[in-house]
């Protein structure tokens, strides 16, 4: 969450912030609510304080039932006011783009070369379903649209992108975890999941249990309510998992195939560091992305995430977007988000340096994602249907250098 003393400290900056968020909260009144919240704990403390001293049993019984009535009224505050407080956004790097939409994210990089067809090239639904290694018919039969087999060597291929992607990260430092993919409605508060769109979370009927919609939030939970050894810092995690999602209001020709489904994998960079090092990590975790897809060799940009396209725990996001011949444009592949001590706040991680206890930052970055496999597809395939595998790739594939269509 916010910090609250930004907003006391900076009232007409907080209310900017938060119209441009399109979070309509008045700060007035909500600091009105904490200045009063704060005014009944003072008389609170002071009451149990004389009810300590007191050796009068009348004057003891009257305080009891003052402090009884004056307790119910701090929960009632105290929950109105983190209601508000939980629901405010994280505030923004000073040089954030201004925008309403993907549309207005700023191009600042591209990498690769972009093919040139002697044929028309197809869409990798197509491509995997000629090749019989991407089988959407049998995903919709079996849970619905949305949902997708990856068959024989197109399950390996998935197998050798998160191998590769698993090696480069353990090269750079990160740790693996195999975390649970059901979590708790505190964990989806506590990592700013919730109370944030929870229409794009399925839940767990009669249980207090919601499928992840990325590893981030099981990761950043693992350390929920700890204090974090300040030598140890920074914590480098990653994980694979399947990620579930309902893609509420996707439609269209940019949803079909492998993208907006119900149901993916997903390899991701979780870094907990110190707040004047989170700039850097931010950073790193963006360097990994692009060693990646240079590796995978799928062109690729990167742009610079507006203020109407970021989620609300973000601070400074970047988004990688991998080259698809089928839509002639970038589609999204990677996410890279600093999220400053919004979760650590929420989930009350702390750093405890020399007695003096402070929030450390956090990193969430997409390491790879099954996007990958359908841009390898469109990009590496050929004119007779087969598909070329990526030289860095073969090695976690059988050596095999070419998919072609199982006889």
């Amino acid at each position: 969450m916010i910090d609250l003393n930004f907003i006391k400290n900076n009232p007409a900056e907080a209310q900017n912030l938060f119209k441009k968020r399109k979070c309509n909260v008045n700060v007035e009144e909500f600091l009105g609510i904490n200045s009063e919240l704060n005014s009944k704990k003072m008389e609170f403390d002071s009451l149990r304080a004389e009810q300590k001293r007191t050796g009068n049993r009348e004057r003891a019984l009257e305080l009891k039932n003052k402090i009884v009535k004056l307790k119910e009224e701090v929960d009632v505050l105290e929950d109105k006011r983190n209601k508000i407080w939980l629901s405010l956004p994280n505030v923004l790097a000073a040089d954030t783009p201004e925008g309403a939409s993907d549309a207005d994210n700023q191009e600042i990089k591209r990498c690769g070369n972009i093919r040139k067809f002697d044929f028309k090239p197809e869409s990798h639904e197509i491509i995997g379903e000629r090749l019989g290694i991407f089988d959407l018919a049998r995903g919709a039969k079996v849970s619905g649209n949305g949902f997708y087999y990856l068959v024989g060597l197109g399950a390996d291929l998935a197998f050798a992108v998160y191998g590769l992607a698993r090696d480069l990260l353990r090269s750079k430092g990160f740790e693996f975890l195999i975390p649970p993919v059901l979590a708790s409605h505190r964990t989806f508060m506590g990592t700013g999941y919730f109370p944030f769109e929870p229409e794009q979370n399925y839940k767990i009927e009669n249980e207090n249990l919601y499928p992840i919609g990325t590893s981030e939030q099981t990761i950043l939970a693992f350390h929920d309510n700890e204090i974090l050894d300040e030598k140890k810092l920074p914590l480098l995690y990653s994980a694979v998992t399947p990620c579930f999602r309902t893609e509420s209001g996707s439609y269209g020709k940019h949803s079909k195939g492998g993208f907006r489904v119900h149901q993916f994998h997903k390899m991701e960079q979780i870094i907990f560091c110190h707040p004047e090092e989170s700039e850097k990590w931010h950073k790193k975790c963006l360097e990994n992305i692009e060693e990646l897809m240079q590796m995978l060799e799928i062109p690729y940009r990167i742009v610079r995430v507006c203020i109407g396209d970021m989620g609300a725990p973000g601070y400074k996001k970047y988004d990688v977007e991998g080259w698809f011949p089928s839509f002639e444009s970038y589609r999204e592949t990677h996410s890279n988000t600093n999220l400053t001590d919004f979760q650590t706040r929420r989930l009350n991680i702390r750093i405890n340096s020399n007695g003096k206890k402070f929030f450390p930052h956090t990193v969430s970055s997409t390491e790879i994602t099954d996007r990958a496999i359908f841009a390898i597809l469109e990009n590496n395939q050929q004119e007779d249907g087969s598909v070329i595998i990526p030289k860095k790739l073969q090695k976690y594939i059988f050596d095999a250098k070419i998919i072609r269509k199982r006889v």
